[in-house]
C-alpha cells in the first residue's frame, strides 16, 4: 500500500479535516485518509497510484492550499 503525506494550510477545525476526508475518500485508489488540522497535514493511503495532482486539486477546491 502507498501513503503520501501532504501539507495542507488553512484547516482550523474537525469539519475541515471532515471536509477533505470526505473529498479524498471518493476517489478511486483512496484506501483511507487521515487528516491533521494541529499538524497541517493529509496522510492519503493508496491501493493503487493516485496522481497526487488530483489529490492537491480536490483539497484546493475546498479552499486549503497544499504546500
Amino acid at each position: 500500500m502507498k501513503e503520501l503525506e501532504l501539507k495542507v494550510e488553512g484547516m482550523v477545525c474537525g469539519g475541515c479535516e471532515k471536509r477533505v476526508v470526505n473529498a479524498l475518500s471518493d476517489l478511486q485508489g483512496v484506501s483511507e485518509v487521515v487528516a491533521s488540522y494541529q499538524n497541517g497535514t493529509v496522510l492519503v493511503k493508496m491501493t493503487e497510484e493516485v496522481d497526487v495532482e488530483v489529490l492537491k486539486e480536490k483539497i484546493e477546491d475546498l479552499g486549503f492550499e497544499v504546500k
